[in-house]
């Protein structure tokens, strides 16, 4: 198993942020480059077809965030992700860890 570690999505890669599209495009736009370039760092080798187990663990910055979003945040991640294994990211099964908050933040993707 790989791991990648990045900081905490914020709550605008949310899909119900109400920011303004451009500022929603932009900050989509680079967590995705930074995905894909943590997943080209960390070497990342899946099997070339099928399912491809990730386990997600949030470790939130705080308590005030509802962690029923958390996963909705993930998808730009995913994508950059796929991008970098140059695989479609519908072979993703995820599993959701939620752990106990820790400052700053961070997520941890198992593959």
């Amino acid at each position: 198993m790989t791991l990648i570690t990045m900081p905490f999505p914020p709550a605008s890669l949310s899909g119900h942020s109400n920011g303004h599209w451009r500022r929603k495009a932009t900050v989509t736009r680079k967590w995705r480059a930074w995905a894909f370039a943590a997943a080209l760092e960390a070497k990342v080798e899946v099997p070339a077809d099928g399912d491809i187990k990730i386990v997600v663990r949030f470790y939130p910055p705080d308590r005030r965030s509802d962690r029923t979003n958390f996963p909705n945040r993930m998808k730009p991640i995913f994508d950059g992700i796929a991008d970098a294994l140059k695989v479609n990211d519908r072979r993703f099964v995820p599993s959701f860890v939620f752990c106990e908050p820790e400052a700053p933040g961070k997520v941890e993707i198992s593959l």
